[in-house]
């Protein structure tokens, strides 16, 4: 059984398509790159497939789930991590990873066990009962990161997981989303680090709401004759008419 698969998904806002029937699947323990320029409708797709926004028309089913029916089911089967809010900043990191652990559904023994669990992964023993909002930028990427696999999802969306961090923190983020793969979760991630996209085992590129092209990296970068995928995001980019998403 697939991770995700959709066939035909259209979402409209009244004589708008954002996203325009796109198709496509994904494989567990796949890292699945969506890409996309600003107003390509990843946004909007994404959202579609977490349970959030409903489709226009078309099918999908996600974590086996179907997309209109069983949203709530989803929602609980799925991890999410966003750019821009993933953390509540005025709370403790020991009380960020309780309070995920309760809204995802788990009992307070296992709570309990997976905050010391992921506290001490993280190195963060000493920082545990300070304020989210005290951590530098890759912290929290990578707490929040571990906090939306707290429940164990069959697959974890990341939406710009690595927006505004070092290099060096992207590679160690990097690492635990192998490790989450290696472990058989699916990775649907967005990213605009072309250099991130290389390490998908495929990549998907929307422009205008529709899906351009598809594949691993290097069957891509040979179809476009790039060098890059980069290089050929650019090329694809370029076709865009729209900027909004």
């Amino acid at each position: 059984m697939k991770s995700i698969s959709v066939q035909h998904l259209t979402k409209r806002f009244g004589s708008f398509v954002a996203v325009d029937n796109i198709t496509f699947d994904v494989n567990p323990g796949e890292i699945f790159g969506f890409l996309g320029a600003n107003g390509a409708g990843k946004t909007t797709a994404m959202r579609m497939l977490c349970g959030l926004s409903m489709p226009s028309s078309g099918e999908a089913t996600v974590a086996g789930f179907d997309l209109y029916k069983e949203a709530e089911k989803i929602k609980r089967s799925i991890g999410y991590m966003s750019q821009k809010f993933s953390l509540y900043e005025d709370l403790t990191i020991r009380e960020n990873i309780r309070l995920y652990g309760g809204i995802y559904g788990l009992s307070i023994p296992t709570i309990k066990t997976k905050t010391d669990q992921l506290v001490t992964a993280l190195k963060l023993e000493d920082k545990a009962n300070t304020l989210v909002r005290s951590l530098p930028l890759g912290w929290r990427q990578k707490l929040a990161f571990s906090v939306a696999m707290i429940h164990d999802p069959k697959i974890v969306f990341l939406d710009e997981p690595t927006g505004g961090v070092d290099p060096i923190t992207r590679r160690e983020f990097w690492t635990m989303i192998f490790e989450a793969a290696s472990r058989g979760t699916t990775v649907f991630v967005t990213t605009h680090y072309m250099d991130e996209a290389e390490y998908c085992n495929r990549v998907s590129i929307m422009v205008d709401g529709g899906i351009e092209a598809m594949g691993t990296p290097e069957e891509l970068k040979k179809k476009y004759t790039s060098n890059s995928i980069a290089e050929m995001f650019l090329q694809l980019a370029r076709k865009a008419k729209r900027s909004d998403d």
